[in-house]
């Protein structure tokens, strides 16, 4: 199949499209000229909005790009120093609970011990 006489077809069903759509129209000519340049007045400029937003939609994703490689590798370096003092601090802490644990169940062996030396006393 031959792409021209395909175009040329198309072409034809546009334009005689477009004839019976002015001819059959409610309108006069003028106001139709008048309505059609102010449709093509709003659509250029949504068009030129959406354009406009679409940039600034660019722009915003670049800067938060930019901002997310600057903040996030600062807050985890905060986020490591945080737990590493945490650590620090609390190393104290958790040494003198682990010496208090270990008496605790050194008293409670020693309890353990003693109570039976005491039953076989009272049953003699």
């Amino acid at each position: 199949m031959k792409i021209v006489p395909l175009f040329l077809g198309v072409a034809t069903g546009a334009i005689a499209g477009a004839a019976a759509v002015l001819l059959s129209t409610p309108k006069s000519g003028s106001e139709v000229r008048i309505s059609l340049k102010s449709t093509s007045n709003d659509l250029r400029d949504k068009l030129s909005d959406i354009k406009y937003q679409m940039q600034d939609l660019k722009n915003s994703i670049g800067n938060l790009t930019k901002e997310s490689k600057e903040v996030i590798p600062n807050a985890i370096e905060e986020i490591k120093a945080d737990v590493e003092q945490w650590k620090n601090e609390t190393a104290p802490l958790q040494a003198k609970l682990q010496a208090e644990i270990s008496s605790i169940q050194s008293a409670i062996e020693e309890m353990e011990k003693a109570l039976p030396k005491k039953k076989e006393a009272a049953t003699n």
